[in-house]
């Protein structure tokens, strides 16, 4: 099943939600600002995206900005910030199987229609 951890305010989350619709197939949507993942789910995503807590880290926001520029931390560090502010997660991020995307472009959008 494809899962999607969406911001409904964000147009390029309901973008990606629309192509997963179109799909036909059966997808389970997160609404991760109400419902955040934990520092295990979040360790989980880093893997199947292969990056680092860094760089799902959306640097442009607010809180980010505010509070974190120029702070080094270590990866537990910033997964523990993003699951006590995930504001801060890059989205949207779409799963299905071993395989999960970071839907911020055209080419991951084609592969979300190709699922």
């Amino acid at each position: 099943m494809i899962k999607i951890y969406h911001n409904a305010r964000c147009g390029k989350s309901r973008c990606a939600l629309q192509e997963i619709e179109g799909t036909g197939q059966q997808f389970e949507v997160v609404q991760y600002l109400k419902t955040p993942p934990d520092a295990a789910d979040l360790r989980h995503l880093l893997k199947l995206l292969g990056k680092t807590p860094l760089e799902l880290i959306r640097q442009r926001e607010s809180v980010f900005l505010e509070n974190f520029k120029g702070k080094t931390c270590s990866d537990e560090e910033w997964i523990n910030i993003m699951v006590e502010n995930p504001i801060l997660i890059e989205r949207p991020i779409v799963v299905e199987g071993n395989k999960a995307w970071v839907v911020r472009d055209a080419e991951s959008l084609a592969a979300i229609a190709a699922l």
